[in-house]
């Protein structure tokens, strides 16, 4: 079997995938998968160690007035990202989003918009809200993304140049592939809570949510997809080595979906057709889409699936739950081997949604019942796991850094109130809710801007991840929370060692974040509820 991986893995990277569109990688972060449509820059050197709360290798901070999700899009010295739009009290709901173009040396506003949009959602929700999808630039354009139904493109001095009332999904990965931007469209509406239903599983093809590509310059559409594409898969943009442009479609998820069947499907770039499609019952498509060589990777169930990009058939399959190792912190602060079967419990799933990455030889993901790091050897084959502390906090003044590992470290009064601020209080504390303390979802004003207490965790659990980056030899992990581990992808032992640090974007229970971190010109910039950060 080892020799198998081995082999199929040289195979691979023989003949190793590219991003579709091929961007200059160090100084621009044009789209929120970065340059190479991945959540990569494989030559770059980004800060590994920082502190908001300390002022540490922070270079600026930029107040802002209210919540938004949205990763920071680079374009030389202009940087852009959404927020909604201020509230004057405590509010669920919001539909309109300001789209922001501000300076990378001060991160002055150098101009923003309003893109108004049509059907409210659930403000900081912990799946998404209006502002999430990330803006798109070539350089010359930038198109915004309003999830409540308004697509708006301007040009660098902010004039308006095209828009439309396309409802782009919450969890969309917005991409640029031969002068298109491609995004998943949605089809079917929320109702007046903000709520997506499960009333739509039988709808007909003709309200499926597809891909959909329009002409950056003009915003003509240019190519949809039929095959069907579930909301909360992240497609991303590939070049098998063979000079095919691809995307990997996924189906399946909660909410009733009515895209069948579950399972993927491999569709051109090109023109949007469907190439091959794999069922898989049971598929949960809520994760990010990785190509190596002439390959799909992802995951299923229990089980890891190495799958031809030619045929679609699955080639190999590795279990990530049984018989697993797993390097555990104690209580004594010493470290220990074991190997376990993983209890994926009634949902049996095994990652947080969206939280996979692809890193040289490894796939990376995050556990979805415990807080533990997996990590997928494509050349060997085999599945390992490495426990972190679900949350960092830092106080201003003192240089102690206070690492939660688990539900014994919380007081007895917030242990009580994380109950109470459950519909049905459980017995012990699921893993997303321990904490030192809850996210407060306050805006600058302090007004709480939330439609779902579940964005209250610390972003382990049943939550929609930010996707991770990498940079260099670096894997940057942030959490909903605010607290960002950065791993060393190089690691042969999958160990404590491998931990380079542990970072926080501010203080425990203010710093909410749904955003990646994006990377460009050496610098990492961050997005929390309450401000935009320069780490360098």
């Amino acid at each position: 079997m080892r020799f198998t991986f081995v082999l199929v893995f040289a195979l691979m990277f023989a003949s190793g995938a590219r991003s579709a569109d091929p961007i200059e990688t160090r100084s621009n972060w044009p789209q929120g998968s970065g340059p190479e449509g991945s959540f990569e820059v494989a030559d770059g050197t980004a800060p590994t160690q920082w502190s908001v709360v300390r002022g540490d290798s922070i270079r600026w901070r930029k107040p802002l007035p209210e919540t938004g999700q949205s990763t920071v899009v680079v374009w030389g010295k202009r940087l852009f990202f959404t927020t909604m739009e201020p509230v004057t009290k405590d509010s669920e709901l919001g539909q309109n989003i300001v789209a922001w173009c501000c300076d990378t040396e001060t991160g002055d506003t150098v101009w923003k918009r309003e893109v108004a949009g049509h059907f409210p959602l659930r403000l900081s929700g912990c799946f998404s809200d209006s502002s999430s999808p990330p803006p798109v630039t070539d350089g010359q354009r930038i198109c915004f993304f309003n999830a409540s139904g308004r697509i708006a493109c301007f040009d660098f001095d902010g004039d308006l140049i095209w828009q439309n009332t396309m409802m782009p999904v919450g969890r969309s990965q917005p991409f640029l592939v031969d002068g298109n931007v491609v995004f998943i469209k949605q089809s079917y509406m929320p109702d007046e809570h903000g709520h997506f239903t499960h009333e739509h599983k039988d709808a007909p093809l003709s309200k499926w949510t597809q891909l959909q590509a329009l002409d950056l310059e003009t915003g003509k559409p240019r190519w949809a997809t039929t095959c069907g594409v579930n909301m909360g898969s992240v497609s991303l943009p590939m070049e098998f080595s063979d000079g095919r442009k691809v995307i990997v479609v996924g189906r399946g998820g909660g909410h009733s979906p009515p895209e069948k069947p579950e399972g993927i499907s491999l569709v051109s770039a090109d023109d949007g057709s469907t190439l091959w499609t794999l069922p898989l019952k049971g598929f949960m498509s809520t994760q990010s889409f990785h190509t190596i060589g002439r390959d799909v990777v992802l995951f299923h169930a229990d089980e890891h699936l190495w799958v031809e990009g030619k045929t679609g058939k699955i080639k190999l399959r590795a279990s990530i739950v049984a018989d697993v190792p797993i390097r555990k912190h104690n209580d004594d602060d010493s470290w220990s081997d074991e190997i376990v079967s993983v209890d994926l419990g009634k949902k049996t799933r095994g990652l947080i949604q969206q939280s996979n990455v692809l890193a040289g030889r490894y796939h990376y993901f995050r556990a979805y019942t415990q807080p533990w790091l997996g990590r997928v050897d494509l050349m060997m084959g085999n599945v390992s796991y490495l426990q972190f502390p679900v949350q960092l906090r830092r106080l201003p003044g003192t240089q102690n850094d206070d690492l939660l590992w688990d539900w014994h470290g919380m007081s007895d009064e917030t242990i009580a109130a994380q109950k109470t601020s459950q519909r049905k209080p459980p017995q012990t504390l699921p893993v997303q809710l321990w904490a030192f303390a809850p996210n407060s979802c306050q805006n600058a004003m302090g007004h709480v801007v939330m439609g779902d207490d579940r964005s209250r965790g610390n972003g382990w659990g049943h939550h929609a991840s930010q996707v991770p980056t990498v940079v260099g030899k670096h894997l940057y992990v942030p959490t909903m929370s605010g607290t960002v581990y950065v791993i060393d992808t190089t690691a042969q032992a999958f160990d404590e060692g491998a931990i380079v640090a542990i970072n926080d974007l501010g203080s425990v229970g203010d710093s909410f974040t749904r955003a990646s971190l994006s990377f460009a010109g050496g610098r990492l910039y961050a997005h929390t509820i309450n401000e935009i950060i320069c780490i360098e």
